[in-house]
């Protein structure tokens, strides 16, 4: 029988167990890569388990613990065990980040199920070439800011190494500042959440790009490869010293992983207006989308 007891912490020692297991189930959404959990647990503590090559995933955020589905073979025993324990433990949503798929297959194991869309948790997947190349009409405005930012600023672009992770950190200082973070708790803790990526740059397999102005780090992007076709940007950074530079970092890292990847998520807009307006902006090829369960 599932229990809490079954439960323990993710930590960063557990990155090779994760990465072995998602090679067999590759993730279509951010919320259960390795990255995204260690670098946000000192907010959202996440812990796990591990039964009958399920991996289970639990995230606990002001108090409140709700569970994400299993991860791995299909198993009603354990699906059912999962939903009881999150019914038992949770709030009125106990089981969040639902793919479409595991959601059909619950509704037909449990037909009474109430699953919602958790349209604020949609995912942004973009085709790589497109933000690269920034082809059409559809473009032209951003394409236009884009050259300004590049004729009136002296920039250059490079990649984020151990020589230069000092100068990403005190990037994301300046950030902190600018945006006035002691007063939003939520850009308090990304700014938490991407000084641990950088911390642990090395040992997480992170990449990432800069851009100089006048040869001051002005914008960073973090990103790893996601599953087979996709990247995934993690962070992305950039003060406003010189318009337009959201859109060049947003360029040049896809011009990079082009060549790699077929697309690039972009994660979520989280229900913000003008964030949501920004992502749909540059035409998602599709969302990743997922699901609720409701009491």
């Amino acid at each position: 029988m599932l229990c809490q007891e079954d439960f323990k912490p993710v930590t960063l020692a557990d990155r090779e167990f994760f990465e072995r297991h998602y090679a067999l189930y590759p993730q279509a959404h951010s919320i259960n890569t390795f990255t995204n959990m260690v670098c946000w647990n000192h907010f959202t503590p996440y812990r796990y388990a591990y039964v009958n090559g399920n991996i289970i995933i639990s995230c606990t955020t002001e108090g409140v613990t709700r569970f994400h589905p299993p991860i791995g073979p299909r198993d009603p025993v354990i699906m059912r065990e999962l939903i009881r324990l999150a019914l038992d433990m949770s709030d009125d949503t106990p089981l969040v980040f639902i793919d479409p798929e595991t959601a059909r297959w619950m509704q037909e194991l449990e037909p009474g199920l109430v699953l919602v869309p958790d349209r604020n948790n949609f995912e942004y997947v973009y085709r790589a070439s497109e933000l690269a190349e920034l082809p059409g009409k559809k473009y032209q405005k951003i394409r236009s800011h884009l050259n300004r930012f590049r004729k009136n600023c002296l920039n250059i672009t490079e990649p984020i190494t151990s020589e230069n992770l000092e100068e990403v950190r005190e990037l994301l200082r300046k950030w902190h500042d600018w945006k006035g973070c002691e007063k939003n708790l939520v850009l308090t803790h990304e700014i938490e959440a991407a000084l641990y990526a950088v911390e642990h740059f090395t040992e997480l397999l992170l990449r990432g790009l800069l851009i100089r102005v006048d040869s001051e780090v002005s914008a960073i992007s973090l990103f790893e490869r996601l599953n087979a076709d996709t990247a995934l940007i993690h962070f992305e950074k950039g003060l406003p010293d010189c318009e337009g530079i959201y859109k060049a970092i947003n360029a040049d890292t896809a011009a990079v992983l082009a060549s790699e990847v077929e697309y690039i998520n972009r994660e979520s807009d989280l229900g913000v207006g003008g964030l949501r307006e920004a992502k749909i902006r540059y035409h998602p090829h599709h969302l990743v989308e997922v699901y609720s369960l409701k009491r």
